[in-house]
This record gives structure tokens, C-alpha cells and sequence, in this order.
């Protein structure tokens, strides 16, 4: 007779049967999402039927995952750039609409409801839409054409991974999206609400032209324009316009250094001196025109924008036959944006080009005259009140109800502000208008010389940018591209009332007005988001918020020296790489001796950390190298001392708007002023001298490290400049799985201020160096890899040459896969 089993025989049993159900169950689970997972990979190999195509048209790639588009007709190589573009980097480019448009939280929730009120103020869509029905017919049938690749791509696999992880399916692409993309480069690289001319009329009304005048010089003394333009500092503002010491130290000092200086929301590892705050992105690009015996012309580009996973660009050659002669081909090398079909920046063969951030003038802030007995709905403009137009749009937020968002337009553009005298403040932007936004970048596809890209780059509706351009005759020229305002009675630094006609706008500059630079044979050209010009020139740029001069004055010189070198030495494209790669910080040279001045045998003998800090700083190397201890402790202490010498002085604008921020004024130069003259009424109370400040400024510096448990001997500008180059899903999904997502967090050398522009989360987004006709012997790196997916072998394939700085090749390597795209009858 079997004996019946106990209860707890029972038990363990159905426990063991239920835990391996669950098991089974989360094994399935897995097994199946990591299926997904894989399936999603692009299809590298084999033969796509492809509606639309005139011809048979192939994409190569090479062991980095570089494609060499190839087909009949610049409309099939474009058809085909959207499928690679798709296959590769589908999420990306709908951020990047999304981003302009102002539908990010419709993917992510309320957490991007700022980013996207910002954008819906201007609504880019609607805006997208004009500049689509703007285009010519050629242009038109390139971009549907690749709206069409990018949806094929999209119809003919799983969905993009991203997709799953946040259960939404893709939607389809339009033409009007490559518009957003344009739209979305200018919210990162133009000021779109007037911001530094809101931080200059808020100095002058707060503290005074004089002070204006001082701390934000149009034109300083140590400037590296091109030609050669600087202007002494403005005098010290007098102590009836600024005294600090009838302010009480309580008001000088009202939000503590570290509150300012280490925000909380900050994902850095550590942070001395708010490190991030003082960044600001920008770029470089330089050239050596053809000299004797027939050097060729040299162009470098590297774009410096925030890092991310994946990279902003997309690495492509591009190949259709000449109209001419079939038997030769159009063959473009450089990088291309996904969601759009052109190359940005790199050669034809015949022409090499560039950009950089201009930081040129293109949006002024309006004074607006409110009416007396309405101000709410009408306000000044021309013989009588006018009404404001309202615009109301509804913003989709995953997980809650839709927002309503409400703006007030005047005839000049959306209200953004006010004045510290509560004057409400438009902001008139070329940018809103649909005819300063165009697809003319890619005639430069096809231009021979530097003539014909010049008079493109006056065409280009982009934001507006430096446009530094060589040829194989061995000219080199620079100018802007984009439109420029062409101003009536103002200068556009300041806000002015436009009500009554007499200042404002007249159209944008005509070509023939926008200035240009040829470059004499052998000679020099340098951009650096610096002011470029003086004079005439700079009346018709304006001041957007030129860079400091230290990083461009360095290139000057740096470019100076290789256009010395004699015939036998002629500089190379690795040569402008290593000019890019500099890390040499002259700037920090003088600091590091007003450090020792300050830490004397008495000053010493105060504190004990001081002794150690001064052996530290004694052992000056003067590079931004990652083993650097020195570099670290004197550039945290400038920033230090910027903190308590300047932000007493700024703390009424901080009051007035609590946007202001002294940073983002050109203080070096004033800064350095006050430590030498040393104005007691520019003090602030809470120091008895101006060599009181620079000793607790260097007391800030030991007690950060003893804060952070960081050994003085330990602190090196690697440990601090560590990079962080993340995946958007890496702050949403598991740490362990963020991690897989991310690049590996590396030490890096560079600094802001110098060639090799780095920081933990901005820094050079490619690098390329190349003699226009010799594409075989350029350089071109970027960080990050081809692929968005990280199962793919070229997620970060190329990353470490862009983080060693290892040259590797412009032209694409030897096929691994070889993708055949086939005509195929379009459905009716």
C-alpha cells in the first residue's frame, strides 16, 4: 500500500513544479526579446527589391561599416542613403525631428515637456512644411526620394530595437522631416530666444553702460579675428557706478559658490569648480592655401557638439555617373546627417569644405510697447495698438493628458521675456522665415572651384555658419553661410523699440555683402567660433557671443608655423590633425604663476594643505594631459577665483533675471584686469584685499578634493575630463544594461579652451583633414560607430581611433558586405 505524501512534501513539490514554470516562462521571455533583439539587425547582404530605383544601385561596406553608395542617378544614391540611413540609425533620426517639432514627449513623457515648449514656440513643423513647398523640382525629388528609401527600410524589417523597448511602433518618415532636421541643428547651435542679448541689456540696466562696456567687449585685446582687428579694454567701471563695499557681504555672496557650482542634476563621477557650467561647445576649422613649387591647399573641419550614442554623424561615399561622361563618376567623401540626403562636410574631389559655428548676429530681441489701457491684447506697432496673435498647439505626453501650450506673437515674433524694467521682449529670428531655410548645400556636391562654392554657401538656407572651403588649384577662402539680417538703424546688441519703422530689418544681406576672405597663396586661414572680422565686416555680422580668443589664437599661431615650413617640409593632412589635437593650455600659463605669487612662505605656513598644493602647481607641464595633476589644480582654481571675484559683481543681474549667468560673457580678459589693479570698490566686502580672495580661492581647491576624498597627488584632469558618452536609454533602462549602451568612460586630454576642445560630454563630433584631389591621403575620424544597434559589429567600430586620436583613412576600406538594391514596380 503507497503512503500518501505529507503536506509539506506537497508543498515543496508545487513549489518546485511553479518555480520551474517560472523559470521556463522567464527563459521564454528572454529567449524571445533577445530574438527580437537580433532580428532587428539591418541585412548587410543579398538582393532588396526596391520601388523607385532607375537602375540597379549597391551599398558597400567596409570593416568600419562605412557605405559606398552606388548607383545611376543622384536620386537612386539618395533613395539608397535613406535605406542605409534607416537600417542604421532610424531612432536617431526621428529624435531628431522630434526634437525641432516638439514631440518628444509623446515617446518619453512630461520628463521632455521643456524641450518641447521650447521648440513649439516657434513652430518648426509648420514652417518645415513652407520650406518643402519652397523647393526647386531637383531638390524636391532628392528629398521624397530619400523619404521613400527611409520608409522601404522601415517596411522591410523588424522595427528599429528602440521601438520595442518602448512599445511604440516607428511612424513613417516624410520630406518635411528633413526640414526638422535642419531645424533641429539650429536649436542647437543658435541662440533661439535671444539669450546673450538678454545677459548684455541686463548688465547695462543693472549695473551700467560702463560695466557693459568692461565685462563684454565687442572687440578685446588678445583677439585672433582675421584681420588682425583688437581693441584695448574699456576703462574700470568707477566706484559711483559699482561699489561692492556698500553692499553687505550677505548680499554679495546671497547663493553659496557650491550651489552654483555643483548642480545637483549632474551625472559626472565628481566635479571640481562646477566644471560644466563654464563649458561652451564650438569648433574649429583651418586651412593653408597652395604656396610655391605646387603645394596643394590643406582643409581641416572638426564640428564640436555634445556626445551621444549614436553619434551625430554618419560616415558615407556617394557615387552616380557624370551627366558628361557616364563613364566617370561624382564621388562625395566625408559625412552625412541621418534624415538627410546630402553630404554636410567633406570633398567632391575638386573642392574640400567646413563648418563652424559662426555665432554671427541672427536674432534681435524687440522692445514692445505695451498699450496703456489694454496691455494684455494690444501693444504698439506702426500709427496704432495692434492685437497680439495668440497661437495654441496641443502637446502629446505619453502616460498623461495632453498639454495645451499658449504663445503671444507680435509682428516681430514670439514674446520670450521681458526686461528687468518689465518691457515685454519679442524675438525677431531669420530663422522664421521659410525662405532662410533651404536644401542649397547640395549644389556644393558638384562645384569645382572655391568660387562657385562661395557663391553657394551665400545661397545655403542654414543656420549660419563659418564656410571655410578649398580647391585642388590650391585656393582657400572663407565666408558665412546661411542668411544674415541686414539691419536698419541699430546695431542688433541691444534691444530697440521697432515700432515705428526706423530700425529693424530690410530682407537679409544680399550675396555681394556678406563678407569673404581669400587667403593669399601659402597663407593662413583659422575659424574658431571667434569673432572673424572688425570694421565694416563685423557691422554686418553682429555679436551673437563670439568664443574667448585663446583656442583660435592658438590655431593662428599653430597654422602659422606649418605655413613657414620650407618646400622639403610641406605640411601634411596629419599635420592639420595634430594641430587639431593640440592640448597645450597657454591660457592657464600665467594663472599657474599668479598661483605660486599668491601661495607664499607666509601663506603657506597659514594653512597646511597649501604646502602640497604648491608642490603640485610647481610641477607645470602646461597640457591638458590626462595624468596631469597640475593642469587640474590651477584651472579649477581660475574658475575658483572667477566664482568670488565676479559673482559678487553679477548678483543684482542674478536678481533682476534669474537666468542670468556671468559665463557667458567674455570675462577672461576683464577678470584678469581686476587682479591686476586690484579696484577695492570692485570687491566684494567679504575680503579684506584682493589677495584675501586668491587665497580662499585656493583653499576652495584643497577643501573640494578633501571633500571628495581625493588625494592632492591623485587628481588628475583625466580622472575629472572622463568621457561620458551615453545612449538616451541608458538613464531609463537597467544600470547594467546602460552601461552595454554607453562607450566606455575614458580619461581624455583636451580642455574648452584649447585646439583639441574636449569635456566629459562635448568635444570634437569628427575630425578630417584633406587636400582636395588627394582623397587618398586624408584623415577622418569620429567617435562612436556606423551602427545605432548595439548587437552590430560597427556600434563602435572607429571609437577608439577618434579617442587615441590614431589617423585613419577618409576613403572607405576593403567591401565586407555588399547589399544590392533592385527596381521593383511601385504599387498603384
Amino acid at each position: 500500500m503507497s503512503s500518501t505524501p505529507s503536506p509539506s512534501k506537497r508543498r515543496i513539490r508545487t513549489l518546485g513544479i511553479a518555480f520551474c514554470v517560472v523559470v521556463i516562462v522567464i527563459l521564454g521571455v528572454v529567449a524571445w526579446a533577445w530574438n527580437r533583439f537580433q532580428s532587428s539587425l539591418p541585412q548587410l547582404d543579398g538582393n532588396v527589391a526596391l520601388p523607385g530605383l532607375t537602375g540597379i544601385t549597391t551599398i558597400e561596406r567596409d570593416p568600419l561599416g562605412i557605405p559606398t553608395v552606388k548607383g545611376a542617378t543622384r536620386v537612386d544614391v539618395a533613395r539608397a542613403l535613406g535605406y542605409a540611413h534607416a537600417q542604421d540609425r532610424y531612432f536617431q533620426m526621428d529624435l531628431s525631428r522630434r526634437r525641432a517639432g516638439g514631440e518628444l514627449a509623446e515617446l518619453f513623457g512630461p520628463g521632455a515637456l521643456p524641450l518641447d515648449r521650447g521648440a513649439r514656440m516657434h513652430d518648426l513643423r509648420s514652417l518645415a512644411r513652407q520650406v518643402m513647398q519652397q523647393t526647386t523640382p531637383e531638390e524636391r525629388a532628392v528629398i521624397e526620394a530619400y523619404a521613400a528609401g527611409v520608409n522601404a527600410a522601415l517596411l522591410s524589417h523588424p522595427r528599429p530595437w528602440e521601438y520595442d523597448v518602448l512599445r511604440v511602433d516607428p511612424r513613417p518618415w516624410l520630406p518635411e522631416d528633413t526640414a526638422l532636421c535642419l531645424y533641429a541643428m539650429a536649436l542647437d547651435l543658435q541662440d533661439e530666444t535671444g539669450s546673450y542679448e538678454r545677459h548684455l541689456v541686463t548688465v547695462r540696466d543693472v549695473l551700467g553702460p560702463s560695466a557693459l562696456a568692461f565685462f563684454a567687449p565687442l572687440v578685446g585685446p588678445e583677439d585672433a579675428a582675421l584681420d588682425g582687428s583688437t581693441a584695448p579694454l574699456a576703462p574700470l567701471p568707477t566706484a559711483r557706478a559699482i561699489n561692492l563695499r556698500n553692499r553687505s557681504a550677505s548680499s554679495t555672496l546671497a547663493i553659496a559658490p557650491e550651489l552654483v557650482l555643483y548642480p545637483p542634476e549632474s551625472f559626472r563621477p565628481w566635479h571640481l569648480a562646477g566644471e560644466f557650467p563654464d563649458i561652451r561647445p564650438g569648433s574649429n576649422s583651418f586651412g593653408l592655401a597652395g604656396g610655391p613649387a605646387g603645394r596643394p591647399a590643406l582643409l581641416e573641419n572638426d564640428m564640436h557638439l555634445g556626445h551621444s550614442v549614436p553619434t551625430v554623424w554618419y560616415r558615407a561615399r556617394l557615387l552616380w555617373p557624370r551627366a558628361d561622361d557616364p563613364k566617370q563618376f561624382h564621388e562625395l567623401n566625408g559625412v552625412t546627417l541621418p534624415g538627410a540626403p546630402a553630404l554636410v562636410v567633406g570633398s567632391n574631389g575638386s573642392i574640400a569644405w567646413g563648418f563652424t559655428n559662426s555665432n554671427t548676429d541672427t536674432g534681435d530681441l524687440v522692445l514692445v510697447q505695451p498699450d496703456i489701457a489694454l496691455p494684455d491684447r494690444l501693444y504698439g506697432y506702426g500709427t496704432g495698438p495692434t492685437e497680439y496673435e495668440t497661437r495654441t498647439q496641443t502637446i502629446k505626453v505619453k502616460g498623461q493628458a495632453d498639454e495645451v501650450l499658449t504663445t503671444q506673437w507680435t509682428v516681430w515674433g514670439p514674446i520670450v521675456g521681458e526686461t528687468t524694467r518689465k518691457r515685454p521682449l519679442a524675438f525677431k529670428w531669420t530663422l522664421h522665415d521659410p525662405s532662410a531655410a533651404n536644401f542649397r548645400l547640395m549644389k556644393l556636391e558638384t562645384a569645382a572651384t572655391v568660387s562657385e562654392a562661395i557663391a553657394i554657401a551665400h545661397e545655403m538656407g542654414i543656420p549660419a555658419q563659418n564656410f571655410l572651403v578649398a580647391d585642388r588649384e590650391g585656393r582657400l577662402a572663407w565666408t558665412i553661410a546661411g542668411k544674415l539680417p541686414r539691419r536698419v538703424g541699430h546695431d542688433g546688441r541691444l534691444p530697440v523699440p521697432w515700432a515705428y519703422g526706423d530700425r529693424g530689418w530690410d530682407g537679409t544681406l544680399p550675396s555681394v555683402e556678406v563678407p569673404v576672405v581669400q587667403a593669399a597663396p601659402g597663407a593662413a586661414l583659422w575659424t574658431a567660433n571667434q569673432r572673424m572680422l572688425g570694421g565694416a565686416g563685423l557691422e554686418k555680422l553682429g555679436d551673437g557671443g563670439y568664443e574667448p580668443a585663446p583656442r583660435a589664437a592658438r590655431i593662428r599661431n599653430l597654422m602659422s608655423e606649418l605655413a613657414a615650413r620650407p618646400a622639403d617640409r610641406a605640411p601634411t593632412p596629419a599635420d592639420l590633425i595634430g594641430v587639431a589635437l593640440d592640448d597645450r593650455g597657454l591660457m592657464l600659463d600665467r594663472w599657474q604663476k599668479r598661483l605660486l605669487d599668491t601661495l607664499t612662505p607666509e601663506a603657506v605656513a597659514q594653512q597646511p594643505g597649501r604646502a602640497a598644493l604648491r608642490r603640485q602647481v610647481e610641477s607645470w607641464q602646461g597640457r591638458a594631459e590626462v595624468g596631469s595633476v597640475s593642469y587640474l589644480l590651477v584651472r579649477t582654481w581660475r574658475l575658483r577665483v572667477a566664482e568670488r571675484a565676479l559673482f559678487p559683481l553679477f548678483a543684482p543681474c542674478i536678481e533682476a533675471w534669474s537666468g542670468f549667468n556671468y559665463r557667458a560673457l567674455p570675462y577672461e580678459h576683464p577678470l584678469w584686469t581686476l587682479l591686476d589693479e586690484k579696484p577695492l570698490h570692485l570687491l566684494a566686502p567679504a575680503y579684506a584685499s584682493w589677495e584675501a580672495l586668491l587665497l580662499a580661492s585656493a583653499d576652495d581647491v584643497i577643501a573640494d578634493l578633501e571633500k571628495r576624498k581625493i588625494p592632492l597627488d591623485q587628481a588628475t584632469w583625466g580622472h575629472r575630463n572622463t568621457l561620458h558618452m551615453r545612449h538616451p536609454f541608458s538613464r531609463i533602462l537597467p544600470a547594467w544594461i546602460g552601461t552595454y549602451l554607453d562607450m566606455p568612460e575614458q580619461p581624455m586630454p583636451g580642455d574648452s579652451h584649447l585646439p583639441r576642445a574636449q569635456s566629459p560630454t562635448d568635444g570634437a563630433s569628427e575630425r578630417f583633414a584633406i587636400s582636395p584631389g588627394r582623397e587618398g591621403e586624408a584623415i577622418l575620424h569620429m567617435p562612436g560607430g556606423q551602427s545605432g544597434h548595439p548587437l552590430s559589429p560597427y556600434y563602435r567600430a572607429g571609437h577608439d581611433a577618434w579617442v587615441t586620436g590614431k589617423p585613419t583613412p577618409l576613403l572607405p576600406g576593403k567591401t565586407e558586405h555588399t547589399l544590392t538594391l533592385t527596381p521593383a514596380p511601385q504599387s498603384k
